[in-house]
């Protein structure tokens, strides 16, 4: 059972920069993964709401930081981070992005952990992995959701998640990772927990 009430979820602002954030106090979670990874959808089953994150049917169309407050004082929040990868725009837009990303990871004081989405059917693509190099270096605690785990067979979805343990294991006292599927509703009490964990514990 989770300490905070997810479902009060609402959107507080988006930035396209660090420098236009909102102020780095309270805590917050940032979720971050390919731009066609579901991130969204896992936001709104996590929030149990159907449009806090905007979902597209033409990926990367998020291109700014959206922050969610999980509180009155808006201290509590989680965060939308831009989608990576997979859209179709120029290329020095794409690097733009990555900068944001990694200024962000590296420097926003109030960042608890990242929730790093991955289809389960193509985990580990080489932005991801830059992604936990950016973590690593700042001694950030990730957890790692295989999406779309219900586009598989159990024994599958299974398979693919030990073989993503098993590559990631020179990060294991950093990396967690589980399935989760938002169209099933898998692994919610999981992630509610993990980040219970993160927005109410001290700062590291």
């Amino acid at each position: 059972m989770s300490r905070l009430n997810y479902q009060a979820a609402r959107f507080i602002t988006s930035a396209p920069t660090l420098a236009k954030c909102p102020a780095d106090g309270g805590a917050e979670v940032a979720f971050a993964g390919r731009s066609n990874a579901g991130k969204s959808s896992a936001i709104n089953a996590l929030t149990r709401q159907k449009a806090l994150a905007r979902t597209s049917k033409t990926p990367g169309r998020t291109q700014l930081i959206n922050f969610f407050s999980l509180d009155e004082g808006d201290a509590l929040r989680l965060v939308d981070l831009p989608g990576y990868g997979y859209a179709k725009v120029p290329e020095q837009v794409k690097r733009e992005w990555q900068h944001h990303l990694a200024d962000y990871l590296r420097r926003r004081a109030s960042l608890r952990g990242l929730v790093l989405l991955m289809d389960v059917r193509h985990p580990l693509t080489e932005f991801d992995q830059t992604l936990l190099g950016w973590a690593d270096e700042a001694d950030m605690p990730v957890l790692i959701l295989l999406t779309k785990a219900d586009k598989l067979k159990r024994g599958a979805a299974k398979n693919a998640l030990q073989q993503v343990r098993s590559r990631l294991r020179e990060w294991e006292d950093l990396v967690t990772v589980q399935l989760f599927s938002a169209l099933k509703k898998e692994g919610i009490e999981e992630v509610h927990q993990r980040l219970d964990d993160w927005l109410l514990s001290e700062p590291r």
